[in-house]
């Protein structure tokens, strides 16, 4: 077990390598050091003598030797340096295979575990070894290139492990596999598999003894945990500011239902107003409003049975068990979703031939299922045009003017104008939303937390309460009224 030096070095005659025995091993920096040691015999009762190296002092070799024979002597197994994360990961997602067969985990996680190993796990750190080679700064790198797919960037940015990446992700299926940069919430989900597996190396397998990956993402102050962010109210204050300077006080605001009510009033003519009715409402996540099948939602019987979300281009089952939930919403809500059958009824007649009948509830024209991205940015639009037709109002233009110009109905100009300022808030934040006016309500915290689909009814009260406080005295007495609308003619 003694550490020895040995080079690369060939025989001339022979073409053998010299290891040991090269007379040039004296000489400084000739050669680097090795160690073996002694293993657990195999099976067949063979003796193993590993070896470990190679390093460029001695004193290194015996520091790794020391630290290999402590976990062997943990283990009981011996510490292989030689296994690569791609044949660990490999070796790991068969025992997940077997698990999911069991029912332990969704064939949805294995899917994706299979999609992070295949597109950029192996293809960009598969070759490393895990003991000697894998670090953070090896893995920040795939981040780095992962950030950089399917964008317009110089030929000098394209390096290596970018070039391996792209290669995957060209032969996936036999066809290109997306022309979409990533977000940064696929990175992370790729993240959290990479996690999950060095975790298992180092607390099931012992292969290494610390994960590289954890703290990559930590930025400054992330030692510190930090709680959950808390909605806040648009106050006439907040408001009152933001119209000054522009600055959005928090990450996640939400409308007063005064607001609620404006937004949902001027939505009344645009073609997905009962996705955005739904919405604000009942508080469905993005994902499960697009998400959101036919045969899943009953009018007569006011069921709405949240089972699957649609994330970026793949359905997959729901956040999580208490996500699978059962939705009873009011008539008002009926009146609207049958309204909206209507319409994709007269929508499939035009169209003829051409519709595809993707069977969710909520659609493109043509019968596509909708895309996430596609819900914010409309979202986004609607709320910019309706503080676009008051700040033309303030310039001097006549509604009438603004109708013509955006082609636009009169009627939602002059809900704009009559109504208050909509400052920013994410599609997302009408869940908030929603939480909070059912709760100013009156209604039961544990409905709340079940319509929602939280896990409890401690996380419902802790990020909800606040803001429910504020909106208490401006809501309204039932679910079905809890947001002021305009009088119908």
């Amino acid at each position: 077990m003694k550490p020895f030096k040995a080079c690369t070095c060939r025989d001339p005659q022979t073409g053998k390598f010299l290891g040991k025995k090269c007379p040039n091993l004296r000489k400084r920096g000739h050669g680097k050091w090795y160690a073996r040691y002694e293993a657990p015999r195999t099976p067949d009762g063979k003796r193993r003598q590993p070896r470990i190296g190679p390093f460029d002092t001695e004193t290194e070799c015996k520091q790794a030797l020391v630290k290999v024979l402590g976990e062997a002597g943990k283990t009981g197994k011996e510490y292989d340096r030689k296994i690569t994360l791609g044949e660990y990961l490999e070796k790991r997602h068969a025992w997940r295979t077997a698990a999911a067969e069991t029912g332990d985990l969704k064939p949805s996680t294995l899917e994706a575990d299979r999609e992070a190993i295949d597109l950029y796990l192996k293809p960009g750190l598969g070759h490393l070894k895990m003991a000697d080679q894998l670090g953070q700064d090896q893995i920040r790198d795939l981040y780095a290139a992962m950030r950089l797919i399917n964008r317009d960037v110089a030929d000098s940015e394209h390096t290596e492990m970018l070039r391996r990446l792209l290669a995957a992700r060209a032969k996936r299926d036999g066809r290109r596999y997306s022309t979409r940069p990533l977000s940064e919430a696929r990175i992370r989900r790729v993240h959290a598999v990479l996690t999950g597996a060095l975790n298992d190396a180092v607390k099931v397998s012992k292969i290494i003894p610390s994960n590289p990956a954890e703290g990559v993402f930590r930025g400054k102050g992330a030692s510190r945990r930090k709680g959950r962010l808390k909605p806040l109210l648009w106050t006439e204050e907040r408001v009152e500011h933001w119209l000054k300077t522009g600055e959005v006080p928090g990450k996640v605001m939400v409308w007063t239902s005064t607001q609620c009510g404006a937004f949902l009033d001027f939505a009344e003519h645009d073609r997905l107003y009962a996705l955005w009715h739904f919405g604000a409402y009942w508080g469905l996540r993005r994902g499960e409003l697009v998400g959101l099948d036919k045969k899943d939602i009953s009018l007569n019987r006011r069921r709405c049975h949240v089972r699957q979300a649609q994330r970026d281009d793949e359905l997959d089952d729901v956040k999580s068990e208490e996500s699978n939930r059962i939705i009873v919403f009011d008539e008002d809500t009926a009146r609207v979703l049958t309204a909206w059958q209507q319409q994709q009824r007269k929508e499939r007649l035009a169209w003829g031939e051409a519709y595809t009948d993707s069977g969710r509830f909520f659609t493109y024209e043509d019968g596509r299922a909708l895309r996430p991205a596609y819900v914010s940015q409309r979202f986004d639009l609607l709320i910019e045009r309706y503080n676009t037709f008051r700040s033309r109002f303030d310039e001097g233009w006549s509604a009438e003017r603004i109708a013509r110009r955006h082609r636009t109905p009169i009627d939602a100009v002059r809900i704009a104008l009559e109504g208050p300022p909509l400052p920013p808030i994410r599609f997302h934040d009408l869940r908030h939303g929603a939480a909070t006016m059912l709760l100013a309500a009156g209604v039961d915290l544990k409905v709340v937390s079940e319509i929602l689909g939280h896990a409890t009814m401690a996380f419902t009260g802790d990020v909800y309460a606040v803001v429910a406080e504020n909106l208490a005295e401006d809501a309204a007495a039932t679910i079905a009224a809890f947001v002021p609308r305009r009088k119908q003619a």
